[in-house]
Formats: structure tokens, sequence, C-alpha cells
């Protein structure tokens, strides 16, 4: 364990008590979102999105490359040593503490190291997916940030990971990178049948993109609803009966407002083997959607 790393952190499915951490929660999410939009302005778009996440990595959380004219670049959250680092295919190197500040500080500051490294970016500094957003420059009301909690929930962003790339190496159809989405805060896997799915009347762009093939998807919310972190699990477009099916864990649920199932983290930390019981909702959330869904399971799945 690094001399770093808080020592009452349980490094494989540690504690994530939404109440203790919420404030850092909010301000690790605007956070987030600035950095991503960096990546979604340089990057060129990728079917459903895949070009705007981030990914879990040993230190943190990073954008992957990012290309910059003939060059890359890419942007680290180090949850171990609490700092923010770019990194240029051109040499230079910029590094920003990790500490209690308001988004709007956070923001002035990226955005001055990215100009003293010769990036020019511009990006829309208006969250996405949260309520009652607030413009990252003026945004002085997110200013938390806890490290022990910032490394519980990138601990527990790896032990999902691990889990969730153990069912996706089972699949063997068209499946998304395991990634993590600044805008819905949350780490997710999604399965292809490979059909495309029927038009939806009204829906944005963003949404037409995501959606426009059918998908079993499954992920990990660190702060959801049901105060606490969960994990979820959703067929789109649902077939008739997905509500009703058996589902394991037998904590697992159905809310019929996300029109998801549920698991409470909780849940899985707390059973016998959580790598099991991750994996038991994983499969039979799948199982319900495909089977109903008439999936070519022969074609996609692994024997």
């Amino acid at each position: 364990m690094s001399p770093n790393q808080p020592s009452s952190i349980d490094v494989s499915w540690p504690e994530l008590p939404l109440a203790a951490w919420q404030d850092t929660y909010a301000t690790l999410h605007m956070w987030t979102q600035v950095v991503g939009k960096i990546r979604l302005a340089l990057t060129p778009l990728i079917n459903h999105w895949w070009e705007v996440p981030l990914y879990v990595n040993a230190r943190g959380l990073n954008t992957s490359a990012i290309p910059y004219g003939d060059q890359i670049f890419e942007i680290q959250f180090d949850f171990i040593e609490h700092k923010l680092v770019v990194q240029t295919s051109w040499g230079p190197s910029k590094t920003l503490p990790l500490k209690p500040q308001s988004v709007a500080d956070f923001y002035s500051a990226f955005m001055s190291a990215l100009r003293s490294l010769g990036i020019d970016v511009k990006i829309w500094t208006m969250p996405c997916e949260v309520p009652n957003p607030i413009r990252f420059e003026d945004d002085t009301q997110h200013a938390a940030y806890d490290p022990e909690y910032a490394a519980r929930f990138w601990h527990v962003l790896i032990a999902c990971k691990n889990v969730f790339q153990e069912f996706r190496a089972r699949f063997i159809g068209k499946d998304s990178p395991i990634h993590f989405f600044w805008g819905s805060f949350d780490l997710c896997v999604t399965r292809f049948s490979g059909r495309r799915a029927p038009e939806r009347p009204g829906a944005d762009p963003v949404t037409r993109e995501a959606y426009s093939h059918e998908v079993i998807s499954a992920g990990f919310w660190p702060g959801a609803g049901y105060k606490g972190p969960a994990f979820y699990a959703y067929a789109a477009p649902e077939p008739a009966g997905f509500a009703d099916q058996k589902i394991e864990p037998g904590q697992a649920f159905y809310d019929s407002q996300l029109k998801e199932f549920i698991l409470m983290y909780d849940d899985v930390r707390n059973a016998p083997s959580p790598r099991k019981a991750l994996l038991t909702f994983l499969e039979t959330t799948y199982d319900a959607g495909a089977n109903l869904a008439g999936w070519n399971r022969k074609e996609l799945e692994r024997t």
C-alpha cells in the first residue's frame, strides 16, 4: 500500500457511504466534466459517444490519448498522489494539486495549464446531466475534496471494472469498452444484439445516437437516488415482461420509474463473494433481456 494511501481503506470493496462524501462527490463530478469536455471538443465522434468517457487505470481516471494537431496529450486524475497531470507527446507536462477548491478555481487553473502547454481549446462550460447547472467559471458552490473518499471511490471503480471485464469477456458480439461517463458519473459496459433499435420519436440527438441499436447495459453509480451507490442494468428497447423477471441476487429489484434493475453496492460489498454477487446480477439481467428480446445468443456469446 502506498504511504500516500489512507490505511483505513479496504482496497477491495471499501465502504462508500454517500452521506460521508456527498460534497466531494458533487465537486469531483464537476471537475471530471471540465476535463471530459476537453476530450469531447478535440476527439472525433465515435458511435454511441464512445469518444466522451474517461477510463479507470492504475492511478485513477484518465482521458486516454487526445489528438492535438499531429500530436497527442492526455489528462490524468491521480487519486494516489491527488494531483491532476497533463502530459504531452511533445515533451512538457503540467501538474495541478487536487485539493479543496471551487470548480471556478479548478477550471481557471486547468485552462491556464493547458494554455501554458500550447493547447488552445474552447469548451461549452455548462455542466451536463445535472439539475440546476452552474457554469464552471461561476461555480463557487462546489469546493470540497476529501482525498480519502476520492481514493475510496477510485478503488470501488477498480473492483467494479475487474468484474465488468470478466463479464465482458464472455461476449463476442459488439460490446462497449468499460468506460466512465462524466455526464451521468457512472462506470458502464454495454452489449449489442447487432440489430438497429426502433426510432425514438422526439429523442434528443445525444439519446438518439446512444440508443440507435439494441442494447443491454449495466453499470455502477457511486451516488444513486437510493441513499447510496448502486449497480444498475437495463435493456433498450425494453422487451415485454422484462420487469417481471427473477433477478439474482435476491436483493436486486426493478425500479419502475427508471425502468432498470437496481442492486445496492452495500449488498454486493457485504456478500460472501462480492465478485460472484455482481457477476450473478450482470448475468441474470442480461439473460432476461436477451431471451425476451430474441437475441441470437449462440452467435454472440463465448461458449
